[in-house]
């Protein structure tokens, strides 16, 4: 018995995979912006979070004391302003009627001037101290997930030049997957890009497939977000990076896949079953 197949010429698209990496839409490195001994956590680690959640707090008695001292210098200015307004203020009628000199007069208004002046600086130096002050509680930038911290209850961290990144919080509602192509296969792309723009704008079709770890095809498909400017001359290969939804949370940044892309189709191609080949 001979079994009999007959061909026909058809549109034959053809795919390349490529090895990719998994990040979060925005992977933000959560870090102390002020020295000091981290004294509480307040979150569980692995869990999603909201933007505006108290992760983590310092010791901020140091900063309590400058803010103090600051607002006894407010206080200070505050009554040098007081006493340079009631001399200016006794001064000038008799400025007017030439009880006083002229010279009396302008340094009662040179006085009460910097005495403005510094009351302006000590408060900007207050609100400097309640910011600082502020720094003591951090808090999440985003929504997402929080990974595992990098630092323990009691531990010294914000010091420069190597501060200690805390943790990371990651957006994955929608993950970006980087890859490379090299420079003859971007000529490829480039160019059936061109050719088929008109249609795959039409169809609205996303030309990116991910196949996972395990040889499984993702639900939904990706597109092309960004493509480096430049070919790497060391590597001969270009950045690309692809935006897939993940609305149900399955991937994670760090994960690795392959990215399943369509780079030509072929006209009247003749496909026959792969079992009818023979090596000779």
């Amino acid at each position: 018995k001979v079994t009999v197949i007959v061909t026909e010429g058809q549109e034959v698209p053809l795919f390349r995979e490529f090895v990719g990496q998994i990040f979060g839409l925005k992977d933000i490195a959560i870090r102390a912006r002020v020295e000091g001994f981290l004294e509480g956590i307040h979150f569980q680690e692995g869990s999603e979070i909201e933007r505006g959640t108290l992760l983590y707090t310092l010791e901020s008695q140091p900063f309590e004391e400058k803010v103090a001292a600051q607002q006894s210098r407010v206080a200070e200015a505050e009554t040098v302003l007081a006493k340079t307004k009631g001399d200016l203020d006794r001064i000038e009628p008799l400025a007017k009627v030439k009880a006083v000199s002229e010279s009396d007069l302008d340094t009662a208004v040179a006085l009460h001037e910097a005495a403005i002046s510094s009351l302006d600086a000590a408060r900007a130096n207050l609100r400097a101290a309640k910011i600082q002050l502020g720094y003591t509680k951090i808090y999440s930038p985003i929504n997402g997930i929080i990974g595992r911290t990098q630092a323990k209850v009691g531990d010294f961290v914000g010091r420069e030049p190597n501060p200690v990144i805390l943790n990371t919080v990651s957006q994955i509602d929608t993950v970006l997957v980087n890859f490379f192509i090299t420079e003859s296969q971007y000529l490829k792309v480039a160019r059936f890009k061109a050719q088929h723009e008109v249609e795959s704008r039409t169809s609205g079709e996303s030309p990116f497939e991910l196949i996972l770890v395990d040889g499984s095809v993702y639900d939904h498909k990706g597109k092309a977000d960004f493509v480096d400017r430049e070919v790497d001359p060391t590597t001969g290969a270009m950045l690309v990076q692809a935006s897939f939804p993940n609305p149900d949370e399955l991937l994670r940044p760090g994960q690795f896949a392959k990215v399943k892309a369509k780079i030509d189709v072929v006209e009247e191609g003749i496909l026959i079953p792969q079992r009818c080949v023979m090596e000779l």
